[in-house]
């Protein structure tokens, strides 16, 4: 009896391995004289397929991208959870050597590099605020093996005069191929100086699923800002005055005037892949068979500002309080004020629909020698608005601008397995606005390896002509009118960049050449009076050509727990009337790096900065939200020369930061050298100085649950 016993359970255990082996082995079939449980689904799990994303990627618990629109193209992007520049906080001194900047977060800045300036043709009254703004070039994208979120905030300064920012992202896969993410920043600043508050938030809402041949990009972005204007401090040498003691007791330009913006873009970009050889099950990816993809894309976006002042609030006195022999004398900050004389309700609005069909050849494999081909053709229409009450007066609803363009673009990109990659590009206006505009791009990487560590020599360089955004050739507002017919700016650029990662070196140089240069400044004009003066509005260079060199050396160097970071940027205009830039600028960074509890805590503890050359720094005008030249032609009330040199003055923080597992924390006494050397010149914008020395705090926290 037992031994019979012994042989039904023996039995009973070889039927359920067997059935849990066939099920293993995807056979599904019931034992004979058993009936199918249909309450039981099998649920099959698919891998990441995609091919976008090498085996390296996929092995990641997390990783990122960002979407090129109009292309079947992804450039990964690393998920910040570097200790590295953690204490870094202002989103405009992340890159390169710094910026000008009006010395608050939330604010207007400038690139102190004219290379890495962007390129902005669409929207082109939002070019001041480009650091803040979220594009769908820009969007982040994710996919995680768990769900993924991360908190970071920052604060500093008295609470009547706090800055803050908020940055929260999460991001959840559905499955491994496809998923969803919130990122959302909250920044801004109650100000050191009278009327400096500002306040932008960004949000970015992405959906994306990367298939075996189906891949799919859409989202929707909010950009906002409200931004208290108040031009700047009357006199420059207040800032050494003893007598002024807190900074919002210093006199400043305008004290009522206002800038609002938004901006909402909707896009979505997909494409279908079309494998050319056979793909069996056993195929994780069509990446590397020959294929063809077919794609769209669709993007509208809608960008609205608005401005305000009064007369009596954009009155000031002009010269040299602390010269008791001299009288200063009352000046408007605007010269005109067409519409109406006492208040001003400026607005601006443009719409953009972005319609692409293109396709991409995959001749061999994504890596292949030529990797893959890209073409397509895009239709795009805007819509340009200018509205003030001149406008609501003389029409009965709002008159419009509309614009149209078409256009072909193409791209081919290749590697030579890891040592030579290389690509090149065209965007052709076919007709329309843009008629005739055409941008070439080429690039060649060069890559060597000793001991597996990597040296690349990359040379790239793009020819540009362009006609200028609309907003540049025409407005109309309560202080500027003007109606110009440029002719195409035209640059070319070449660029040669050493870089090896292994001994904390990188090197560049750059050359650029451009015809007719179109940017704003100073120019002949009449007051309402008839009298000579000089007013800020676009300027073509017309007929001439503008030469800006450049050379950077970026050297690391590491001496056990320390570290000495460097980044300097040589640079010079040929015609510093057209384009003023600093001969010096640079950035650095000294710090111990050390570990408190092995494999839970680093910590890093120094002094970091930045510095330029004097130059003729940038002026900004609120009315039309633009960096402008100075004006070198007037004096003021007493005959002083309106415009000054600005810089060579060290900026310098203290820092502490601290990594403790997934946590990242900091404090910084923020410009500890204020007052240090002599009288304060701590000025990048000419009347703007920036914040004084200040205590922050801040902490950014990454959640995998």
């Amino acid at each position: 009896m037992a031994t019979g016993l012994l042989l039904v359970c023996l039995s009973g255990q070889a039927w359920a391995q067997l059935g849990l082996l066939q099920r293993l082995l995807g056979k599904t079939e019931t034992p004979s004289g058993e009936a199918a449980d249909s309450t039981k689904v099998e649920k099959v799990i698919k891998p990441l397929e995609s091919y976008f994303f090498d085996d390296s990627l996929r092995s990641r618990q997390i990783f990122s991208w960002t979407v090129r629109p109009g292309y079947n193209v992804i450039d990964t992007l690393a998920v910040d959870t570097l200790q590295s520049r953690f204490e870094v906080d202002y989103p405009f001194m992340i890159p390169d050597v710094g910026s000008a900047y009006l010395g608050n977060l939330g604010g207007a800045s400038l690139l102190l590099n004219y290379f890495e300036r962007p390129e902005r043709h669409d929207f082109s009254f939002l070019s001041a605020y480009d650091a803040y703004l979220i594009t769908p070039e820009r969007a982040p994208y994710f996919n995680t093996k768990r769900p993924f979120t991360n908190l970071s905030w920052y604060m500093s300064g008295q609470t009547s005069r706090a800055e803050e920012q908020l940055r929260i992202t999460h991001a959840q896969n559905i499955s491994p191929s496809t998923g969803f993410n919130l990122y959302y920043l909250n920044r801004g600043t109650k100000g050191l100086y009278r009327r400096q508050r500002a306040k932008d938030k960004n949000l970015s809402l992405a959906f994306g699923h990367t298939g075996k041949r189906y891949s799919l990009f859409a989202g929707y972005i909010f950009n906002r800002a409200e931004v208290i204007e108040n031009g700047g401090i009357q006199w420059d040498s207040a800032l050494g005055d003893l007598e002024i003691t807190l900074p919002d007791n210093i006199p400043i330009r305008l004290t009522d005037a206002k800038n609002n913006f938004r901006t909402n873009t909707f896009y979505v970009t997909q494409a279908y892949g079309i494998p050319l050889q056979r793909v069996t099950d056993f195929d994780l990816s069509i990446a590397d068979k020959s294929s063809l993809f077919i794609g769209h894309a669709f993007e509208y976006s809608t960008g609205h500002r608005t401005y305000t002042d009064t007369r009596s609030g954009s009155q000031f006195p002009e010269g040299d309080p602390y010269n008791t022999d001299l009288k200063t004398t009352s000046v408007n900050y605007y010269d005109h004020w067409y519409i109406n004389k006492n208040t001003t309700l400026d607005s601006l609005s443009e719409r953009r629909i972005d319609n692409k069909l293109f396709v991409q050849i995959q001749p061999w494999n994504r890596d292949g020698i030529v990797g893959t081909i890209d073409g397509g053709i895009g239709f795009s229409m805007h819509q340009y608005y200018a509205s003030n009450m001149h406008d609501e007066y003389i029409y009965a609803s709002p008159q419009s601008v509309d614009k149209s363009d078409t256009y072909l673009y193409g791209s081919v990109q290749g590697k030579l397995r890891r040592y030579v990659g290389w690509s090149g590009g065209v965007n052709y206006h076919l007709a329309g606005f843009r008629s005739q505009d055409i941008r070439i791009d080429a690039q060649l990487q060069l890559s060597a390896y000793i001991r597996n560590r990597p040296i690349r020599l990359t040379v790239s360089g793009f020819m540009d002509s362009h006609t200028a955004d609309y907003w540049t050739q025409h407005y109309l507002s309560n202080h500027f009118i003007w109606n110009n017919d440029f002719s195409k700016e035209t640059e070319t650029r070449l660029q040669a960049r050493l870089d090896i990662p292994s001994i904390g070196l990188e090197a560049g140089v750059w050359q650029s050449l451009t015809t007719d240069k179109i940017y704003y400044g100073y120019a002949p004009d009449k007051n309402s009076d008839g009298a000579e003066i000089y007013t800020v509005r676009p300027i073509q260079d017309s007929g001439n050509t503008l030469s800006v060199t450049g050379a950077y050396l970026m050297k690391n160097f590491t001496l056990g727990i320390l570290h000495l970071n460097h980044r300097v940027l040589f640079q010079k205009s040929s015609d510093d009337l057209v384009v003023p830039l600093p001969l010096v600028s640079a950035n650095a960074s000294y710090y111990l790096d050390f570990t408190v509890v092995r494999n839970v805590m680093q910590m890093q503890i120094g002094v970091s900065g930045y510095y330029n050359t004097k130059y003729y720094a940038p002026a900004y005008n609120p009315a039309l939200m633009q960096f402008h030249n100075q004006d070198r032609f007037t004096t003021d009330a007493q005959g002083n020369a309106r415009s000054r040199e600005i810089g060579d003055y060290p900026y310098l923080d203290v820092f502490v930061s601290a990594k403790w597992k997934r946590m990242r924390v900091y404090a910084k006494f923020q410009h500890v050298n204020q007052d240090l050397f002599g009288t304060p010149t701590y000025f990048s914008v000419l009347h703007y100085p920036l914040n004084r020395r200040m205590l922050k705090f801040g902490f950014s926290w990454s959640f995998y649950d």
